[in-house]
């Protein structure tokens, strides 16, 4: 560092703490929660880690300084273990007999009916229309009277007769069989139902995993009351681990094809993914293109996916950066 400036200096500091934060990250798909609930949180940053660490490297490029290798060393690492960040290229196929799925947490739906600026559509019922699904996997569904979706068959759970909130799974393919994992304590869910497309029998799954309780324009992660914060998702992602253990127990007594999706409420770069992706095809990193945000934040998070079986064959995948909601809805074309 002899020939570094003062503020290069500093600056190299910087970048070795990152670089080595960002490396210690990849470690956090095979460490639950549930041993150190605190390292969990730091799945939420793994994207801004590898931007940080681009951004090194570009500085130190410029600069014609050796120190790039650093930051540059841990990215190629990373380009080889974890999930990728961004796919440059996507798969648009079709076949007339592809099973079309979206999944979108609704907020609610307190959005869908108010004209967003320079949108092509009235509201938001008109925009899932447009996009023609034929399965359509709701989270934070409130039964109301301006809900406007046209599909023969729906199964809709709410967490209690008195209570108007649930989740609900629409079709267009008729519903053999359905039911709820019926979380305890939390406003949380997972649904599914089993359809008839043809020949085959298909479970479509959907899971809203403990929520983040995140509101963007209220609060950000360096806030002065961090500390708090940090240890609020802590005990999130803890009890995301227990509801994923029910998921996985029940996931095991179905052999047949499936589709998993919902609001997972955390990133690729999780133990909580890890886990449900298992002998699974992600349709973003199979046909997808960009960063396949998800989440209307500043920066791009992927925290909803639509998840198949390692069978199937996923000839699109589309991420809808529209305002009816918190989220943005995915959908994804999928074949046998």
């Amino acid at each position: 560092m002899k020939n570094l400036s003062f503020v290069d200096k500093i600056l190299y500091l910087v970048n070795s703490l990152l670089a080595t934060l960002l490396l210690f990250s990849y470690l956090l798909p095979y460490v639950s929660p549930n041993t150190i609930p605190v390292l969990a949180v730091l799945s939420l940053f793994v994207p801004v880690l590898l931007f940080i660490n681009l951004g090194f490297v570009i500085y130190w490029l410029i600069k014609l300084k050796r120190r790039l290798t650093l930051s540059l060393t841990v990215l190629i690492i990373g380009w080889f273990i974890i999930t990728p960040f961004y796919k440059i290229s996507s798969n648009s196929s079709s076949l007339n007999n592809d099973l079309k799925i979206m999944s979108y947490n609704v907020k609610t739906f307190d959005l869908f009916t108010k004209k967003q600026e320079n949108a092509s559509f009235e509201n938001g019922f008109e925009f899932i229309s447009d996009k023609n699904p034929d399965i359509l996997a709701v989270q934070e569904y409130y039964k109301s009277s301006k809900i406007n979706l046209n599909f023969p068959y729906k199964y809709v759970k709410l967490k209690s007769r008195n209570n108007k909130f649930g989740m609900a799974i629409y079709s267009k393919f008729k519903i053999i069989n359905s039911g709820s994992l019926d979380f305890k304590n939390t406003a949380n869910n997972i649904i599914f139902t089993d359809i008839i497309k043809e020949k085959d029998t298909i479970r479509i799954y959907n899971i809203h995993l403990e929520s983040l309780r995140i509101k963007p324009n209220e609060e950000n992660f360096g806030q002065k009351n961090s500390e708090k914060l940090i240890k609020r998702m802590s005990g999130t992602f803890k009890k995301q681990a227990a509801q994923l253990e029910l998921f996985l127990a029940h996931e095991k007594q179905w052999k047949g094809k499936k589709i998993v999706c919902g609001d997972f409420n955390n990133t690729a770069y999780s133990w909580i993914y890890n886990q449900v992706s298992k002998n699974k095809k992600d349709t973003f990193l199979e046909a997808g293109k960009g960063f396949g945000k998800t989440y209307n934040y500043w920066f791009p998070m992927r925290i909803d996916f639509i998840l198949t079986d390692d069978e199937a064959i996923i000839n699109q995948f589309n991420s809808f950066s529209v305002g009816y909601s918190d989220h943005y809805p995915v959908m994804s074309k999928v074949n046998w």
